[in-house]
């Protein structure tokens, strides 16, 4: 236990450091000048010198790097060039927005995904399973901006039944919650259309059938506890990506998540505020994916920490 633990925290320490270095090093190789950015596209020449060395952009790519991981030891992710903020006060402010807009996404992915493939499961072959998995390949290859640009459209523009954007209640919610909900719940269903066509061949099923037990009882106590194991794993994977933020969906829906932040920080080359959602991002994978391995010897006594 203690082993697995000090094992994957040390990969999670790996993968941050990695995740840093390519993130600022992609924002380093940038041919915009944030410097400039900063200054305005009338300042002088010396009022950009006099900015890109105040914020330290003269020095070299290692010295830039090594100052910005001394802080990061210390938890502190700079500050945004153009707002004059503390990155963490910024995001701080935005993460509560995504996490609702997290929970609403991954609740309509399992709500929408799961009954769908285990209706498919169960009709394996026949003209359900063929339906949904129509459904499934179409929900999870539509682009995110056509299908919020759609839901927009017929259900707040046509028939006025929600917001066009913006943040406030439930009804505000739905939408971008469900655009990222339908696309997530194509990849549920499969997901739980395969594995639990694969638990129902095994044998312990046909024994416990074989021992008269009904199809419910047989579903419900054990194929589905065991089949619901990688489905873990994804949602452990899509709180990581969420937390992250969801660029396109925010923007269109005009959400003020982390999404929306760094969107706006790319379009004036804020290099603090990308890096530090990047990092914030691979923070939580890393964490989702830790809690998705220590649920699973809950839901399945024959998966052990390893």
């Amino acid at each position: 236990m203690l082993g697995f633990l000090g094992s994957r925290l040390l990969q999670s320490v790996l993968v941050l450091l990695v995740a840093s270095v390519i993130t600022f090093t992609l924002a380093f190789l940038l041919p915009a000048d944030p410097a400039r950015m900063v200054a305005g596209p009338s300042a002088s020449v010396a009022t950009v010198t006099s900015i890109r060395h105040e914020l330290g952009l003269d020095k070299p790519f290692l010295a830039q790097y090594g100052t910005y991981l001394g802080r990061l030891v210390h938890l502190d992710l700079g500050r945004s060039y153009k707002q004059n903020s503390e990155v963490s006060t910024l995001m701080a402010s935005r993460i509560w927005p995504t996490v609702q807009l997290m929970l609403g996404a991954i609740a309509l992915e399992l709500l929408i995904g799961l009954p769908l493939g285990i209706w498919a499961a169960l009709n394996r072959g026949k003209w359900p399973d063929t339906l949904v998995m129509g459904l499934a390949f179409l929900g999870a290859a539509a682009p995110q901006f056509w299908l919020a640009l759609s839901l927009v459209y017929l259900l707040a523009y046509r028939f006025a039944l929600f917001p066009l954007g913006g943040y406030g209640g439930l009804s505000h919610l739905f939408l971008p919650a469900l655009t990222l909900g339908i696309g997530g719940a194509g990849w549920y269903a499969r997901m739980m259309r395969s594995q639990l066509l694969e638990v129902l061949g095994q044998d312990y099923i046909r024994t416990a059938r074989a021992k008269g037990q009904t199809n419910g009882r047989v579903l419900l106590k054990h194929a589905l506890r065991n089949a619901t194991l990688p489905i873990v794993t994804m949602i452990g994977l899509d709180i990581g990506t969420f937390m992250g933020g969801v660029v396109v969906v925010e923007s269109v829906f005009g959400w003020p998540g982390l999404g929306r932040l760094v969107w706006d920080a790319i379009r004036v080359v804020d290099i603090p505020i990308i890096v530090g959602v990047v990092i914030f991002s691979a923070f939580a994978i890393t964490l989702a994916n830790l809690l998705a391995d220590f649920v699973q010897p809950l839901i399945d006594p024959r998966v052990r920490y390893r």
